[in-house]
């Protein structure tokens, strides 16, 4: 007879805390740095608070509480955030207006060439699949290419790209999945489909940066970030930490996606991060039984705001029946049908990318004066 597998709760993991002692020698829990738990099957996500000012102290601190979790029995697997909230009277300690804030290095992306930031300001805009068929681009142009899917919310690589199971950890980094040639890491790996992330902001920054720090993402010419939808926490806190070498902006004609789109492209150019163009997805459909054209979310407004803003316009995504079925099949289009017709539109926005990458990082960097 084949003994039950231990189920671990929330409850089990609060009880292995209590003997993490934190500073001045407490417990962890009894201070009340522990700002969440949360089990999902074997896996375990802690979050805790604390001054960012005592960064190192309280990674000391997230290792420990790490290896506690992993003790309590159906636990395999834990993930510690620090959600790091500074006292009020320390916020005001923000870099000068016009000075961008200090990024740490961040040894597992040391080793890639350019990471790219895929953003739209609202949701529903076909951003995932803007991002899944813009890597397979990138890496059709004889790239080597990785993507992060970092819409905590709601992860869509699993689907995009047919994958299912947990990425392997060796020495202490998770191994990306892959397919088509590209390095994938999702929150979807890591949580069951219909598991909602009831995370406040601070967590899911901090989830980021461990999927990008903790990951052994190797070598890489790019690595495209599919962000949240919006302009919130998560989106300016990988504008700030993270090296990006540009962002795309991913939005429908509509004026309402418009709206959100200009916003999102003035958070990236607050943070000063380039913007590498605007894409403009579903921008019209195509009968396939008769052939003709309807503009069912309008025509052109993104190449219009792109002109008005002054930054590059990358091209037109029709909306089509053949891009919707290969995605939710989890073959995407540029993969599945590489010589087709929606493969050459992705195609020709990763070479506009790419050449706007190179042409960038050939450019002399700017002169500061001090005066």
């Amino acid at each position: 007879m084949r003994k039950a597998k231990t189920v671990a709760d929330e409850a089990s993991v609060l009880k292995a805390l209590e003997s993490v002692a934190g500073p001045g020698g407490k417990s962890i829990v009894a201070a009340g740095l522990v700002s969440g738990v949360n089990v999902s099957g074997a896996k375990a996500f802690v979050s805790l608070t604390g001054d960012p000012a005592r960064a190192k102290e309280l990674e000391v601190l997230r290792v420990a509480v790490e290896g506690a979790v992993k003790t309590v029995p159906g636990i395999e697997a834990a993930i510690v955030t620090l959600t790091a909230e500074r006292a009020p009277q320390a916020a005001a300690a923000a870099p000068p207006a016009g000075q961008a804030p200090q990024r740490r290095p961040i040894a597992a992306i040391e080793k890639i060439k350019y990471i790219i930031a895929v953003s739209s300001g609202k949701g529903g805009v076909g951003k995932s699949t803007t991002s899944a068929n813009l890597a397979l681009g990138l890496a059709a142009q004889g790239w080597r290419v990785g993507l992060l899917d970092a819409d905590i919310y709601g992860p869509s690589a699993p689907r995009l790209f047919g994958l299912s199971g947990k990425p392997e950890v060796v020495d202490n980094k998770m191994i990306p999945l892959e397919a088509y040639g590209l390095k994938i890491m999702s929150i979807g790996f890591l949580v069951e489909e219909d598991v909602p992330m009831v995370w406040r902001g601070p967590m899911v920054a901090q989830a980021l940066g461990q999927m990008l720090g903790e990951v052994a993402w190797g070598e890489l010419d790019a690595l495209v970030v599919d962000m949240p939808p919006g302009t919130g926490d998560a989106q300016l806190t990988m504008a700030q930490q993270v090296p990006l070498a540009g962002a795309v902006v991913v939005s429908t004609p509509q004026d309402l996606a418009l709206i959100d789109a200009r916003r999102g492209v003035a958070m990236f150019q607050k943070v000063s991060t380039p913007i590498l163009g605007v894409v403009e997805n579903m921008s019209y459909f195509l009968c396939p039984h008769c052939g003709g054209r309807t503009d069912i979310f309008s025509h052109g407004g993104a190449r219009h705001d792109a002109e008005a803003l002054g930054v590059p316009f990358l091209g037109e995504v029709p909306l089509d029946l053949k891009i919707r079925e290969t995605s939710d099949a989890g073959t995407p289009v540029v993969a599945s049908e590489p010589d087709g017709p929606h493969a050459a539109i992705y195609k020709e926005l990763a070479a506009k990318v790419k050449n706007l990458l190179e042409t960038q990082s050939r450019r002399a960097p700017p002169k500061i004066v001090v005066g």
